[in-house]
């Protein structure tokens, strides 16, 4: 039932919402956050003509669904619940209800939120050469092939300050030049190779020239800080965050945010999900599927192109 004018609340109500103000001292935000609820459920109860005390667990049920689908958030919907139960709690220890209405009864699951993606122009804006004076070129030269990788391999940011030098040292992986390869170890332990594009592996023996000069002779890590030490994640994330600001970019970035765009540019050029899903390093290709956004308008294309029940009628 959608909210409405001012509503007459029960007796009962009325002394829990005044039990919650003095002896449970709830803020005031709070108490208004439960009175929106209750009214709410004073509403419903009057819709369908039946008492507070009456209310059986299909009319809440049935409540929650009407609810949802007048649009009420998920979430909006589990404080509601929330709030309603409590009520007859309270009520059932004073021995007003047999049995409270609400339990068992939960508000549908809030859809699973997916990182974003960046667009295109956007990605390909972070990953050019930037003009940073504040930056000496030895860093600029590594934040560079940094993006490039995320975005180009779409590799995590533990397989990225994994990567050393050459194989056969102590990281988790490393770079192939010659054969244009990333092998990384992914989770759980999986090793996977993915294909370095030409931006990816000029940037990188851009970096390989300041990096043989920072690094100690015994230092593997392919990525390292001023110090000489393998980067740390959070390195990697403050500096990329630093490089969307000065590229402009009008949303916080983040090194997933990459591996994001990287899945969801090529998904929606390929089509292939396989591909990606063996690119990623999904173990399910369920994974891939939840993870890529697909443009609809992009699989209308694919569908139209390649169904042939879509195959236009002649006129």
């Amino acid at each position: 039932m959608a909210a409405g004018g001012p509503v007459e609340l029960h007796d009962d109500v009325r002394r829990h919402l005044l039990h919650l103000q003095v002896e449970r001292r709830l803020a005031a935000r709070t108490l208004a956050i439960y009175g929106e609820a209750f009214e709410r459920l004073q509403r419903c109860a009057d819709a369908d003509g039946v008492a507070p005390r009456a209310v059986q667990p299909h009319h809440v049920r049935r409540w929650a669904g009407q609810m949802h689908r007048q649009g009420l958030a998920p979430r909006s919907i589990a404080l509601v619940l929330s709030a309603w139960r409590g009520l007859y709690r309270w009520l059932g220890r004073d021995g007003l209800v047999a049995a409270n209405p609400v339990d068992g009864v939960r508000a549908p699951k809030a859809p699973k939120p997916l990182p974003k993606a960046l667009a295109v122009d956007q990605a390909v804006a972070l990953a050019q050469p930037l003009d940073d004076d504040t930056t000496s070129p030895a860093l600029a030269a590594r934040d560079h092939c940094i993006v490039e990788l995320l975005y180009g391999c779409g590799l995590r940011v533990a397989e990225l300050v994994g990567l050393d030098v050459r194989s056969g040292a102590q990281g988790a992986g490393w770079i192939d030049l010659p054969d244009a390869s990333a092998h990384v170890l992914g989770k759980g332990s999986k090793r996977r190779s993915v294909p370095v594009g030409r931006p990816a592996i000029e940037a990188l023996r851009g970096w390989l020239t300041h990096r043989d000069a920072m690094a100690p002779a015994d230092e593997p890590a392919l990525f390292i800080s001023q110090r000489g030490t393998r980067i740390t994640a959070s390195q990697v994330r403050s500096r990329l965050k630093r490089r969307a600001l000065i590229a402009g970019l009008p949303t916080h970035v983040h090194p997933h945010m990459l591996r994001h765009s990287f899945a969801s540019h090529l998904l929606q050029s390929s089509g292939d999900l396989r591909g990606v899903q063996e690119l990623l390093g999904h173990a399910n290709i369920t994974t891939t599927q939840v993870y890529t956004q697909l443009d609809f308008g992009h699989l209308s294309k694919v569908y139209d192109a390649a169904h042939p029940r879509a195959k236009k009628r002649s006129p």
